[in-house]
């Protein structure tokens, strides 16, 4: 896991995140459990505080369940809730795109020519 430590997003929510995306790829699957609150902050030089309040957030949204003694595990996910999840991931970074194609001057032609540009790269 990688942490960045000047990019403006806390620490916590980076954690968060980078487990988010495991689960909701897969990567990590109902049953797993997360790494231990200590040791994934020993790993991450990272306070324990910074390490739990990634978990809490992560148990907020339903994706892990906390169980006394043994840590956090990931809760079955529910394949339409996920794809919500993405949908919504996906509509937040395009009104990003746009505000700030609207910053620098950028139609929506333009903008539209620069999606389909990147789909294209990724698809081969």
């Amino acid at each position: 896991m990688k942490l960045l430590q000047n990019s403006g997003i806390p620490i916590y929510q980076q954690i968060a995140e980078a487990f988010r995306a495991d689960i909701m790829s897969g990567k990590l699957k109902t049953g797993d459990y997360l790494p231990s609150i200590r040791g994934l902050a020993k790993e991450l030089k990272i306070s324990v505080i910074t390490t739990m309040k990634a978990y809490e957030l992560l148990e907020e949204e339903g994706l892990v369940t906390a169980m006394q003694g043994k840590g956090f595990y990931v809760n079955a996910q529910d394949s339409e809730m996920i794809r919500e999840q993405h949908m919504r991931r996906v509509e937040d970074s395009l009104q990003d795109a746009i505000k700030s194609a609207r910053i620098a001057g950028i139609g929506g032609e333009e903008l539209m020519q620069m999606l389909k540009l990147l789909l294209d790269m990724e698809e081969s």
